[in-house]
């Protein structure tokens, strides 16, 4: 059992409601799920698509070829039905697209008079939509009533009711008109959790011990802020909608220094405006996550769209030499704990820690049995009150063996915390020094950078441990590239090398993979931007030349069959 399911549309028509909808009726019901989402940047109109990959085994990317296709306009008809395979069937709604199709593919389910006539409101065609989706799957409705259930509780039991009908409406008309479908359906497992990519991060932050967020709304990060928001009351959260990014960057810094974990988030033309405030964390050595979610550019690009294109922008952004570290998790549950060892490593050696993410991760949904939250760590490496209280000084800029200097909290003790953007002493004041600033700059950079390296870890190896073909990527990759080994495997001895821990560069002491590189007759990286910005990073840092490459730069994610058709082309 392996069906992709995909709702077409305009947008405003409620796409991602019954897309969500279904993802989680699938995940509770115990199924394994992956979705994505393809949407154009407006609030109405244009194409746009949510597309659901239900099986009876882990999923980790998504599928070119449709099996159950939902077409609400008439572009979805022209668009999306080509993807359709010779067992699929399109449902759609003649009067409401205002054209009748014939052949046995189409399905055409009166959506809006289902719900006018069970439901009493034609809002409720997206609900009759979904169980028509379950009546062809064979799939009964328990699971969904109780999420209608829960999302409509506080509407009363009215709309509760109305909506139950219109699934059943929706549920019946597919089981009497679809009798051929061919979608047999495997018994589900226990529930699974769902989870998105730009939750984890949310979620990560949470469990981190996060208190403050500042950010200026931008696509793909403003989840994380809206994540953090909705869970402000219960976990002591304060989020602040500055007004622009550099306000956010500001505030962000201002309450690390004021004794509170805290973050930001942005995309790359926000993060344009933070360069100024990256500096000022190095120089005054405080500890700050930022969240940056890639987007394709130049200027605003395309605003929905994914691209892996801000690398090198993290990488060398804002004036000055000085260590940071840049974390790009592959999954929701790296996801988590990434963000997670983000905030432990800012604090620890008191440098800017960068979470990389792309459009594509923020919005995909995977299933989970379960995560290990007991691998969270909380290490508070900031001195208290009571460890103050027995010092006969304090100095926040103390040289020290590791570069790591005391990180205290303004007003928890009779010593005095203060700290400068100029060039400054132990005590925080301004010095201009020649000597001075020759120690600073190896204490902030030259002895901290040894020991950050060691924090990193090597690539991730999935596949044959003595590979003829390596397929490397990073960040968001991780799926497409997992499964596309998986594919590949019964037939070439072939493996994955997944990298979500990209600076410092990781070293090859704990795992040789330069040694399993050089052994491998074709290395591939596999990038979703035009430069092959990893590849030139890992030839600056460990000079290794990939044998060939594959790269994207379309705003779409890479799909199962089309990074299988260009391996194979690569591979021969």
């Amino acid at each position: 059992m392996d069906y992709t399911i995909r709702i077409g549309g305009e947008a405003g028509q409620g796409i991602q409601t019954v897309g969500e909808t279904l993802a989680m009726v699938f995940a509770r019901s115990g199924y394994h799920v992956f979705t994505h989402q393809d949407y154009e940047s407006r609030i109405r109109g244009g194409h746009n698509f949510y597309q659901v990959r239900v099986a009876g085994r882990a999923v980790t990317a998504s599928r070119d070829k449709i099996d159950i296709l939902v077409a609400f306009d008439k572009e979805s008809m022209v668009l999306d039905a080509k993807a359709v395979t010779g067992r699929g069937r399109i449902i759609y709604d003649s009067t409401a697209i205002k054209q009748k199709f014939d052949g046995p593919a189409f399905l055409d389910v009166p959506f809006t008079n289902l719900a006018e006539e069970h439901g009493g409101s034609k809002i409720m065609a997206n609900t009759v939509a979904i169980g028509a989706i379950l009546g062809m799957l064979g799939l009964e409705l328990g699971i969904l009533a109780g999420i209608i259930a829960d999302t409509f509780r506080k509407k009363g039991e009215g709309v509760i009711s109305a909506n139950n009908a219109s699934a059943a409406a929706g549920h019946a008309f597919a089981v009497s008109n679809c009798r051929d479908c061919s979608f047999p359906v495997t018994a589900g497992g226990d529930p699974k959790m769902l989870m998105a990519g730009i939750d984890a991060i949310g979620f990560g932050a949470v469990a981190s011990g996060c208190k403050f967020m500042s950010a200026y709304p931008m696509t793909p990060s403003t989840g994380i802020m809206n994540y953090l928001s909705a869970r402000e009351e219960e976990f002591g959260i304060v989020v602040e909608q500055a007004e622009d990014e550099i306000a956010a960057m500001n505030m962000a810094l201002g309450a690390s220094f004021g004794g509170v974990r805290s973050m930001t988030a942005t995309s790359g033309g926000g993060f344009a405006l933070m360069v100024e405030g990256l500096s000022l964390a190095a120089m005054t050595e405080t500890p700050i996550v930022i969240g940056l979610g890639q987007r394709p550019g130049p200027a605003t690009g395309l605003p929905t769209r994914t691209e892996q294109a801000e690398l090198q922008f993290a990488l060398y952004t804002a004036h000055g030499e000085f260590p940071r570290i840049i974390l790009a998790p592959g999954t929701p549950e790296q996801a988590v704990f990434l963000t997670n060892k983000a905030f432990d490593l800012t604090e620890k050696y008191q440098v800017p820690v960068f979470v990389i993410f792309d459009q594509y991760l923020a919005d995909t949904q995977w299933t989970y049995a379960d995560i290990d939250l007991r691998k969270l760590v909380y290490n508070d490496h900031r001195l208290r009150a009571d460890a103050l209280a027995g010092l006969s000084g304090y100095k926040r800029h103390a040289y020290s063996e590791s570069g790591v200097s005391p990180l205290a909290i303004p007003g928890e003790s009779k010593h005095v915390v203060v700290t400068d953007s100029d060039e400054h002493d132990e005590d925080g004041h301004i010095d201009e020094d020649a000597g001075t600033r020759k120690r600073m700059v190896e204490k902030r950079m030259l002895r901290k950078l040894p020991l950050i390296r060691r924090e990193i870890m090597p690539p991730l190896l999935y596949g044959s441990d003595k590979p003829e073909a390596v397929l490397v990527g990073w960040g968001s990759t991780f799926g497409i590239i997992k499964e596309a080994v998986d594919e590949l495997s019964p037939h070439r001895n072939i493996a994955m090398l997944h990298f979500s821990e990209i600076y410092p560069f990781p070293q090859a002491d704990r795992f040789d993979y330069l040694a399993l590189l050089n052994s491998a007759l074709k290395t591939i990286c596999i990038e979703n931007n035009a430069t092959g910005q990893f590849a030139r990073l890992m030839r600056a840092e460990t000079g290794y030349v990939f044998t060939s490459a594959i790269q994207r730069y379309d705003g779409r994610p890479f799909t199962l069959e089309g990074l299988l058709g260009e391996l194979h082309a690569h591979l021969g």
